[in-house]
């Protein structure tokens, strides 16, 4: 697996917040995400998704580790003396120059309008709402792509396959997103994922018949169901579970499905 060349250095005091781990719990004490617990202490970075800077060239000044995403962060000094974090491009490096504007250099790194991006550029970091930030492909080694630009509006691939268009006004990041070896990453132990703060996660056919709909039988007993349900008897492994949502007008191709 191939090694980067992160920069040696402590992470940006001033851009460092701290949360309470609540352990998927919610408020009240009640568990509402189950198997979370535990963990390594981490700080979390604050990363600007947006473009509040724009206009202003901006030196990269490091690329750092970030416990809280699969990617890589760069960390940004902009002509005014400020300094922000945002996700790292792959092939981005120490000293190199970018910046967000309504048009630019196509360019890694660089922000700009999806009207403005020519047909067949990679991007990422990309807005779904005008003004709200990126919201989509911020995964390590993710990307989309640039296949048309029809009336007001941009057609994009994502790397789920699914096709869909957004509004050429919002703004999107030129480029991949950087550490595409993530995925070949192997835990290799159970204390390891423990660190991650995941706990333990118990078969349902391991349980008993009030904890779960799978649980009972003599011995090594079958699930005894015609199809799987999840703890809370709703149909698992196959019924979509995407609620209807508003972008739905905007997908012009569902997502394929894998073959296995």
């Amino acid at each position: 697996m191939k090694k980067y060349k992160l920069t040696k250095k402590e992470p940006e005091k001033r851009l460092l917040l701290f949360f309470k781990k609540r352990a998927g719990r919610a408020r009240s004490g009640r568990i509402t995400v189950r198997h979370k617990g535990g963990g390594a202490k981490r700080l979390y970075r604050i990363i600007d998704f947006g473009q509040e800077k724009l206009n202003i060239r901006a030196v990269v000044k490091a690329i750092e580790y970030d416990p809280n995403r699969t990617s890589f962060i760069c960390l940004l000094e902009y002509e005014d003396g400020e300094k922000r974090y945002q996700i790292c491009p792959q092939e981005l490096k120490v000293g190199d120059t970018i910046i967000c504007a309504e048009k630019t250099e196509v360019k890694i790194g660089n922000r700009m309008k999806l009207k403005n991006i020519p047909v067949g550029t990679q991007v990422y970091n990309i807005e779904i709402e005008q003004g709200r930030g990126g919201k989509l492909v911020r995964g390590a080694g993710t990307s989309g792509r640039i296949i048309a630009q029809e009336g007001r509006y941009t057609h994009l691939v994502f790397p789920s396959s699914e096709v869909r268009k957004i509004f050429g006004e919002c703004y999107a990041s030129i480029g991949q997103v950087s550490y595409p070896e993530h995925k070949f990453i192997r835990i290799g132990k159970a204390g390891r994922t423990r660190l991650k703060g995941i706990r333990p996660r118990v078969r349902g056919s391991a349980m008993n018949p009030p904890d779960h709909p799978h649980g009972g039988g003599e011995g090594r007993a079958p699930i005894g169901l015609k199809y799987p349900k999840t703890p809370w008897g709703k149909p698992a492994l196959g019924p979509k579970t995407r609620k209807k949502k508003w972008t739905n007008k905007l997908i012009i191709q569902r997502r394929k499905k894998k073959k296995k």
